[in-house]
C-alpha cells in the first residue's frame, strides 16, 4: 500500500479508542484491550493498526511518558495521527510530545487540570491545527482566555469576505 493510498484510506478508518479505560500511564496501552467499535480496526501486514486517530479520553492520565515509543508501537504510521483525544484527563501541562505529530488537526484536551494559558503556545507549530478544546481547564480563570464565539465565527467570514479576493478562473478558449 503507497503512502497515499493509506492516507486516504485511514481517514476512513475507525479511532484506536481507549476511552473509559481507566489508563493511568501511557504504557498501559500496551496491556489494555481497546473498545470495539461499529467497524474492527484494520492492520497492517505487520500487525500494527491503520488508523489515524487515538481516543485517550475519560482515563486518570497526568502525563504522556514514552508516548511515541508506545504510539509507534501501535500504530502502523504514527506520524500520520491527525486526531488525538485526551480529554478529561488529568494533565497539567501540554506535553511537548505532542508537537512532534505535524499532521495533527483535532486535539481534544478539555477537562484536563491545565493551569497555564501560555502553555498552548506549544501548539503554534502544529501547521494543520484546526480544532483545539481547551474549556473545562484551571487555565480559563487566567486574564485573557476566552473561547472562539459564534459572532467572532460571523466577523471573520465577513472579514475574509471583504478582504480576500477570490482566485479568477481562467477559461481556455477553444480555436474556432
Amino acid at each position: 500500500m503507497s503512502r497515499q493510498d493509506y492516507m486516504n484510506a485511514a481517514v476512513q478508518e475507525p479511532p484506536l479508542d481507549y476511552s473509559f479505560r481507566n489508563i493511568q500511564v501511557i504504557q498501559d496501552l500496551m496491556s489494555e484491550e481497546p473498545r470495539r467499535g461499529l467497524r474492527p480496526l484494520r492492520r497492517s501486514k505487520s500487525g500494527k493498526l491503520l488508523t489515524q486517530s487515538l481516543w485517550l479520553n475519560n482515563n486518570v492520565l497526568n502525563e504522556l511518558r514514552d508516548f511515541p515509543q508506545v504510539i509507534s508501537q501501535k500504530l502502523q504510521h504514527p506520524e500520520n495521527l491527525a486526531w488525538i483525544d485526551l480529554s478529561f484527563n488529568d494533565l497539567t501541562s501540554i506535553d511537548p510530545v505532542l508537537t512532534t505529530f505535524f499532521n495533527l488537526s483535532v486535539l481534544y484536551l478539555h477537562g484536563n487540570s491545565i493551569q497555564r494559558l501560555g502553555e498552548v503556545n506549544k501548539l503554534a507549530i502544529l501547521p494543520r491545527l484546526r480544532s483545539l478544546t481547551l474549556h473545562g481547564n484551571p487555565m480559563e480563570e487566567e486574564k485573557g482566555y476566552r473561547g472562539v464565539t459564534k459572532a467572532d465565527r460571523t466577523s471573520a467570514e465577513v472579514w475574509k469576505r471583504m478582504n480576500i479576493r477570490p482566485k479568477k478562473i481562467r477559461i481556455k478558449q477553444e480555436a474556432l
